[in-house]
């Protein structure tokens, strides 16, 4: 097994012993649960609630996990000092880092494939159809938890966890608010101001190209061109945040 292969395994295993994951993983099934609840008060739209929610749920909880635990994945090494025992070892930074982006990675996959299982077995237990749309949603959502995941990764690199944890936050808040942000851009009057929306605009992630959850909801699937388009968009763009990581953790001292 390469290093990489066993920085992410053991990564992996890490994640599962904390306790944030089981009470996230919880949280998610309490939220589909009220989905059932409040679709059952709704009687025209019963089945968008529960589909809408569920995906609401699954996406919001693997954010909770790609931001936290990606933003501790470098800061609690350093922390416990651990690093330096790994850094004395004939292991790349690069391999270091990369080895804990796949073990992060492979710790969102278990948590949105076991979160889609209790979400499908809501859905039959309420007749719900279920569509290639609500497939196309999920995995557009596993895709955008990959860059969350590369932006916290980055700024844990070289920032602390609270600011890591605002700064994520705040890319991701801009990242769904893209399209305003251009239409602010052409309307105010100030170039400076055009010039930071626009930096803004081109520099951040368009997180809100991978969401369809509101087309899932209502059985509408999206063309396979697009997802195959805007699957390759989330991932380059977490290639060169986990490659400038990469660059940023070879410069520090430790």
């Amino acid at each position: 097994m390469t290093a990489i292969g066993v920085i992410a395994l053991n990564t992996f295993r890490e994640s599962l012993r904390d306790k944030i994951l089981y009470n996230l993983l919880l949280f998610a099934g309490m939220l589909i649960g009220l989905s059932v609840l409040l679709a059952d008060l709704s009687i025209t739209e019963h089945h968008k609630i529960i589909a809408d929610m569920g995906l609401a749920a699954i996406n919001l909880t693997g954010v909770v996990i790609a931001m936290f635990v990606g933003i501790s994945l470098v800061n609690k090494e350093i922390d416990r000092r651990t690093v330096y025992t790994i850094m004395a070892r004939p292991i790349s930074r690069a391999f270091f880092i990369l080895g804990k982006y796949a073990g992060l990675a492979l710790t969102l996959f278990i948590n949105v494939a076991i979160m889609l299982v209790v979400f499908l077995v809501t859905l039959w237990l309420y007749h719900v159809p279920v569509g290639l749309s609500l497939f196309q949603a999920v995995g557009l959502i596993f895709v955008e938890l990959l860059v969350v995941t590369a932006i916290a990764l980055f700024f844990s690199t070289f920032s602390s966890s609270t600011l890591s944890a605002i700064l994520t936050l705040g890319i991701y808040v801009i990242g769904h608010l893209t399209a305003d942000l251009k239409s602010l851009a052409g309307k105010t009057q100030s170039e400076a101001a055009r010039a930071i929306v626009n930096g803004l605009y081109y520099l951040c992630p368009n997180l809100e190209a991978l969401n369809i959850k509101g087309q899932a909801a209502v059985g509408i699937p999206v063309g396979s061109d697009y997802v195959v388009l805007a699957s390759l968009y989330g991932f380059a763009y977490a290639a060169v945040l986990v490659t400038g990581a990469c660059l940023v953790f070879q410069r520090r001292d430790f």
